[in-house]
């Protein structure tokens, strides 16, 4: 058959597939409060789509389960329109998108207006000077000025608005084509909400530039030890040559970073932040005649103006394999990509979605039974990310002890090339759609997923496609394997790029240079009008909801244990919970076991048909060994319990011993332990751990390399088998009525006439923090990574509204006394916190734990600098107000439901409380002033001795410099990791 006449008959299937979804998924029109909207007849969203006369679009979607609202403001720009010789703009924009307008932000517009003109005009000049001199003498004139327009700003007003009115995740992110602005509000502050959003918006005022940019700074140095970043960047700048996917870094080049222009940024904004190009979504619980109304009033100021869309040279094709590497400190790994028709293809990114669900859905794809379950690798997975005019498809693999990336990609293009011959079940389409549906059904919980779909709709096709996106599970139903095998052969051959990310020296790294900044005046206490007209509107009261355990968990005896039980009413899922009070503190090998399990098979199924048997019912499971409990979950559609238990309990029943599976884990749980000493996210949680808890501690108690060496397989099954017969709980959460859930989980799981005792736990007590201490670790890094810690006090739940109160106002969020000194003030860091934690079980201590991750020759600043506040806390009264106001909006707003009841309970339990702790911390709140949070701070936090835990490089961080604030024990990774 010729090539011509198998595309005709693809698009030709199509076509039918299309029509057939559109009969039960259309565009409708309706008319409601006065005003029109389109929706989609079966939308199990149930969105409107408005369009008000300035162009601007509104996307709402109504669930009344929690009083809370998922709000999204987004423009279609990104990093695909920043200027050729401005990269890194668009990224710069949202985050001066935080600093207010001539209505907040600021003490006196009038005074600082012309201070704010001339740091623009300042960093034009600096753009253009060339010789170094003359720019370092142009930017101390940026500085000075800065430093006096800053005495007229009110740093983070944005977040002290937002967290008045129990604003929660207030962030914003740059895309290649998307710019988007986050909030999850409460219901009753929609109003506040809406006037905020409308006036950020109309006039945005570019204050305290310079700190923010040393910010940006931080977050570039940061990417630049990301290894996974670089090879993301190397993978699209070899994959578009002339896209500006892969021609222009979201973040920007070091030498843009160096330059910016104000002007440029201005320019920007008033080009692509006009309402025509923009959408707001809400979802959550409201009523859409009223917000959109009120959407209307509020932001019917805005004009629309034609936007220039970017409109790329199609690329080349990709004729033979592009090789590239990345080198870096962290683990090997290989990504083999390829450019595939962008999302606006609705038809071949049905397509793509089925095939990349046939390579790897996590049960039951070629990769996950050919490659992951036989563990011929690490772990290897199949992808699609999809974006407007090109999609990406990627196979990624991490090599096994011993093992190439060269053999790892071989074994990653075998699976395709199964594909393309169509070696697989063609029944496996029907598992993958069922698969969708359950996680379609999990998804409608959550605001936050609703929100980003509709929002993802707006970017890609303006929501045009939204009956595609409705339908998409559906229409996966009908694609045949004959379109997959034709659509692999089609696009799929030598036309890929692959990164290889190898260790070594990256020679080519670049930082940004840090600049000469003087710390700027933040005015903490300072409020401006537009703050307290919005604190002063009225909101309608939203009761808090306590649980009242007695009554809203049900529970029955089942044999000699209980089952607790909460009814799901609002859908056909089920989890099923066996939950043991022991784990890997009780038995170092249980996690090793849960892990096993895996890959072992019956006397009636190999581990591949398990898998199999589980992923056609839409249905998991779990076991789960943490360092006290050990959870056995299964979950699913309740229409498959019976047969998903049933499963089950025949596969742990029954698992039988296989030598050659655990000698292949063994090999990767090497080869995973000598990636982890590369990482150095795992370096500092165990460095934080021996501060915490001595030599000896929970994160280093781990199995030796000759226990794991001495374990058999043997030993590890009847692990396995006898899990049940040690003491556990039963957790139902489903459609089941408790009678009708118990009798079947009666049936179905077989308990002991009497439980086994389990093994005695290992104790970790927290270590006393007699004098100043550093421990460090070697890393080969651009920046710093510093963490203080200190152990303190026995909890004590009458502490627990000052310790939640004191985290917020000192170093919890954005609006923290932490945050706005050590990154808006002094510029200091792009991430900083500091909170006093609660452990999780009575009778244990509180730990005081600060960070801040900076440039290696910013160091020293910051260490001096989080230990100014570390031993004084600065006043700021109406800081801590707004801290207040947000605690009893967040209390008020949040509802804990489903199986999350029984898990609040239990962790209720273990600290020892028989009731929900957030009445007593509510009824606290109005009570609490500055005197008890300075009492709080001056008892348990000033002037006491800490731990500094430092990961840096040596060649950056000199030991003399480390030797000024205690004994320095450098820490070998062996020491860190326990192996």
């Amino acid at each position: 058959m010729s090539l011509k006449r198998v595309v005709l008959l693809f698009l030709f299937a199509c076509s039918l597939k299309t029509a057939g979804a559109q009969g039960k998924y259309q565009w409708k029109e309706a008319t409601s409060g006065g005003y029109t909207y389109r929706y989609i007849s079966n939308d199990p969203m149930k969105a409107r789509f408005y369009t008000l006369k300035n162009g601007l679009t509104v996307i709402l979607s109504v669930n009344k389960k929690d009083p809370r609202i998922q709000t999204l403001i987004g423009t279609r720009a990104g990093s695909d329109n920043d200027p050729k010789d401005h990269t890194g703009l668009a990224h710069y924009l949202e985050h001066l998108l935080f600093k207010g307008t001539q209505q907040y932000g600021s003490l006196d517009w009038a005074k600082e207006k012309p201070l704010i003109d001339q740091v623009s005009d300042l960093y034009d000049k600096y753009n253009k000077t060339v010789d170094p001199a003359a720019r370092k003498a142009v930017y101390h004139e940026i500085d000075s000025v800065s430093g006096v327009a800053a005495k007229y700003a009110i740093a983070n007003e944005y977040d002290k608005l937002m967290s008045g009115m129990g604003a929660q995740g207030t962030n914003a992110h740059t895309w290649v084509e998307e710019t988007i602005y986050e909030e999850d509000i409460p219901s009753s502050a929609i109003d506040k909400y809406l006037t905020v959003q409308a006036e950020r918006f109309r006039d945005p005022v570019f204050r305290l530039f310079h700190t923010e940019l040393e910010a940006v700074y931080e977050e570039k140095n940061r990417g630049l030890d990301n290894d996974g970043r670089k090879v993301y960047e190397t993978m699209l700048a070899a994959l578009f040559p002339t896209h500006n996917y892969g021609q222009q870094s979201t973040i920007g080049t070091v030498e843009h970073l160096k330059n910016p222009n104000l002007k440029a940024i201005r320019q920007f904004y008033n080009e692509y932040y006009v309402p025509n190009n923009m959408a707001v979504v809400m979802a959550g619980d409201f009523d859409p005649d009223y917000v959109i109304k009120s959407i209307d009033d509020k932001f019917s100021y805005m004009k629309a103006k034609p936007v220039k869309e970017y409109k790329p040279a199609p690329e080349a094709p990709i004729k033979a394999p592009i090789v590239k590497e990345v080198f870096g400190p962290d683990a090997e790994s290989v990504d083999i990509v390829f450019r595939m028709p962008g999302a606006l293809d609705t038809k071949s990114n049905l397509v793509l979605g089925v095939m990349s669900a046939i390579l790897e859905n996590g049960k039951a794809g070629l990769l996950d039974l050919n490659i992951n379950k036989q563990q011929k690798v690490l772990n290897a997975s199949a992808g699609v990310m999809g974006l407007k005019d090109y999609s990406i498809f990627s196979l990624s693999g991490k090599a096994k002890q011993g093992q190439t990336l060269e053999e790892v990609k071989a074994l990653l293009l075998g699976q395709l090339a199964i594909l393309k011959k169509g070696d697989f079940d063609e029944t496996l389409v029907k598992a993958i759609v069922n698969n969708a549906k359950l996680s379609e059904l999990q998804g409608l919980e959550s605001n936050n997923n609703r929100a980003t779909s509709l929002m993802d709709g707006f970017i890609k096709s303006r929501g045009q496609n939204w009956a595609y996106d409705v339908a998409y599970v559906d229409d996966m139903g009908t694609v045949t394997k004959k379109q997959l095998v034709d659509y692999a052969n089609k696009y799929l051959s030598d036309n890929y790029v692959i990164v290889y990310k190898r260790k070594g020296e990256d020679k080519n790294i670049q930082k940004v240079e840090k600049p000469v900044i003087t710390p700027v005046e933040v005015n903490r206490e300072a409020q401006s009008a537009f703050l307290q007209k919005i604190a002063a509107m009225p909101a309608t009261p939203v009761k808090p909801q306590w649980l009242d355990y007695e009554k809203d968990i049900q529970k029955t005896s089942l044999g000699n244990t209980e089952m607790m039980y909460v009814q799901n009413k609002d859908n056909g899922l089920f989890r099923l919970y066996y939950r043991f009070d022991m784990g890997s503190w009780n038995d170092k090998k249980l996690p090793l076991a849960a892990q096993y399990l895996q890959f072992l098979s019956t006397d009636k199924y190999t581990s591949e048909q398990i898998s199999k048997e589980f992923y056609n019912i839409a249905c998991n499971f779990s076991v789960a060994a943490t360092t006290e409990n050990t959870t056995i979950t299964i979950s699913g559609l309740q229409e498959n319990f019976d047969q998903a238990v049933t499963l089950f309990e025949h596969v742990i029943a029954n698992c039988k011993p296989n030598e050659e599976a655990l000698a292949a884990l063994k090999g990767r749980l090497q080869k995973a332990r000598a990636d982890n000493k590369l990482n150095k996210g795992a370096i500092m949680k165990g460095v934080v751990n021996y501060a915490m808890y001595g030599a000896k501690n929970p994160f280093n108690n781990q199995l030796s390399q000759a226990d794991l060496d001495g374990i058999t397989a043997t030993e590890l099954t009847n692990i396995l088998h006898e899990l049940p017969t040690y003491k556990h709980s039963v957790i139902y959460w489903g459609p089941q009525s408790l009678t009708a859930a118990a009798a079947d989980v009666k049936k179905l799981h077989t308990l002991p006439a009497t439980f086994k005792v389990a093994p005695s736990a290992v104790k970790f007590v927290k270590d006393n923090q007699q004098k100043n201490q550093v421990l460090f670790a070697d890393y080969d890094m651009v920046q710093t990574e510093v963490n203080w810690l200190r152990n303190s006090e026995v909890y004590d739940p009458a502490k627990t509204g000052l310790v939640t109160l004191f985290n917020s106002y000192f170093g919890g969020g954005m609006g923290s006394v932490v945050f706005q000194t050590i990154r808006e003030s002094k510029a200091l860091a792009y991430s900083t916190y500091a909170f006093y934690a609660s452990p999780d079980k009575k009778d244990e201590r509180y730990s005081v734990v600060a960070y801040v991750g900076s440039q290696a020759d910013k160091m020293n600043d910051a260490i001096v600098g989080m230990n100014e506040l570390l031993n004084d806390v600065p006043r700021a009264d109406k800081l801590l107000e707004t801290a207040k106001e947000g605690m009893k909006q967040d209390i008020e707003t949040e509802r804990i439901t489903n199986d999350g009841i029984i898990f609040s309970y239990l962790a209720a339990q273990k600290l020892g409380l028989s009731t929900d702790i957030r009445k007593q911390v509510y009824e606290s709140i109005d009570k609490m002033n500055f005197d008890e949070v300075k009492k709080f701070h001056d008892q348990y936090i000033a002037h006491k001795p800490y731990t500094y835990c430092i990961v840096a490089s040596e060649k950056k961080v000199p030991a003399d410099e480390l030797k000024k604030y205690g004994e320095v024990k450098k820490l070998s990774l062996d020491e860190i990791f326990g192996y």
